[in-house]
């Protein structure tokens, strides 16, 4: 089922699967009065209805390589040309780690690490647990980063991008380990709606991995 959300600055967007890019194209236009314009960039394929109303298609893991091709085409040749993709998901205390092809994981590492919950403790006894907190968190992201190393670097020039998900700090704490350099400079995208980080959740990831992020705008009054 597409995923739809409210898009900052008016519309909406929507996320919709490759084999299912064709037939939502198709009814775009014909919901908005033909096709006034079709036009593409490394990192987006724009269409304009005949009312004006415009569907921006985000490119995943761009950019999207010069074609001749028809631009919604070209766009699901990019994505079927990916191969591999690395699957990083993180939040503190937990981590799941793994690559897919085709939105189906070929392998994975997943665990759990305790970390404290907040408390509303005060005086010496706060900062005493506010720094056990962090030194937990820590340790959490420490183990993420060697699964990460141990299960994605050495294939890191196969794979054609990386999917992040979860918290973005936890996130941006991992990927800043010096093994994983490589890795971070593919092309990626980040979910950040993602659930505590379990292999459920790492294949319902690998399942979005291709989506296309479509921007839909209606015509400026």
């Amino acid at each position: 089922m597409a995923r739809i959300r409210s898009a900052a600055g008016g519309g909406s967007v929507v996320d919709v699967a490759p084999e299912r890019l064709v037939a939502w194209v198709n009814r775009f236009v014909v919901r908005n009065d033909g096709l006034a314009e079709l036009t593409a960039t490394a990192d987006a394929v724009t269409i304009r209805g005949g009312d004006g109303t415009t569907a921006e298609l985000a490119v995943p893991f761009g950019p999207m390589a010069p074609t001749d091709r028809e631009p919604v085409e070209a766009l699901l040749d990019h994505l079927s040309d990916l191969g591999a993709l690395g699957l990083v998901l993180v939040r503190a205390g937990a981590y799941s780690i793994g690559a897919c092809r085709d939105r189906v994981v070929l392998s994975s590492t997943t665990d759990r690490r305790y970390v404290q919950g907040r408390t509303a403790a005060g005086g010496s006894s706060q900062q005493r647990f506010a720094r056990r907190r962090s030194n937990q968190r820590r340790e959490s992201f420490a183990a993420a980063a060697d699964a990460v190393a141990r299960v994605l670097v050495p294939i890191t020039a196969s794979l054609g991008g990386v999917v992040l998900a979860g918290d973005r700090s936890a996130l941006a704490a991992v990927m800043a380990d010096r093994r994983l350099a490589a890795l971070g400079a593919l092309p990626s995208r980040t979910f950040g709606d993602v659930s505590e980080p379990r292999r459920a959740v790492l294949d319902d990831v690998a399942a979005r991995s291709l989506d296309v992020a479509i921007t839909v705008r209606p015509a400026a009054s």
